[in-house]
């Protein structure tokens, strides 16, 4: 008769391992990082700020920060994508494309946009101005950046004319490339700068403006 098997001696399954919380904890502090870098740059300005004082605000090493971001060039491009999920639950972006598939007063959609812009504007604006100021000082890194963010801006607002003339929500006669210019200049950092920072609008007076500028010039 076979031996009975001591079930007290047989190896314990190993639990599978849950790396979860590990993840949760590494996000938190990547978000750390960038919090404590978007407050230094405003602050200091690019050049003036290191990724030593970043690392050491954010309570990490030097070597996470370039191993996460590359460097103060990467770290300013993550702040501004982050800056264009808005404030939402779901990505500002995707919030839009919904909102224009959806809509069936174009009125109303504008001042969809408005909002959109009074959402996004506070955050991404100030980084986008902080971009503009360092590739003038003559950092190439950051000028390239800077026609990459302006690139990507027009080839957006692109996409939104299109939608627009797919839905027929746009003037007769204007073409999508003439939308898209006037949705590009309605929604750049310069003109946020002109009247919320320079002139003291509220971010909602202010998209309340663009809104009534993109039904004047688009409707």
């Amino acid at each position: 008769m076979p031996d009975r098997v001591n079930p007290s001696s047989t190896p314990a399954r190993k639990r599978a391992y849950d790396a979860s919380r590990r993840r949760e904890l590494a996000e938190e502090s990547l978000r750390t990082v960038l919090a404590r870098a978007r407050d230094l740059f405003l602050a200091q300005g690019f050049g003036a700020t290191t990724i030593a004082e970043i690392a050491s605000t954010a309570g990490v090493s030097p070597e996470s920060v370039y191993k996460n971001f590359g460097g103060k060039p990467g770290l300013v491009r993550a702040i501004y994508e982050a800056s264009l999920l808005g404030g939402g639950g779901l990505p500002a972006e995707q919030r839009s494309d919904h909102a224009q598939l959806t809509a069936t007063d174009p009125l109303a959609l504008m001042q969809q946009f408005g909002r959109f812009t009074t959402e996004v504007s506070p955050i991404g604006a100030p980084i986008f101005l902080l971009i503009r100021e360092a590739a003038a000082s003559g950092d190439v890194t950051m000028a390239a950046l800077l026609c990459e963010v302006d690139d990507s801006r027009s080839r957006r607002m692109l996409h939104n004319a299109r939608q627009l003339a797919v839905r027929g929500f746009l003037r007769q006669g204007m073409s999508d490339q003439e939308a898209a210019d006037v949705m590009f200049t309605c929604t750049t950092a310069e003109l946020y700068e002109s009247l919320v920072i320079k002139r003291g609008w509220s971010a909602e007076r202010y998209g309340s403006f663009v809104a009534r500028t993109l039904a004047a010039n688009l409707l």
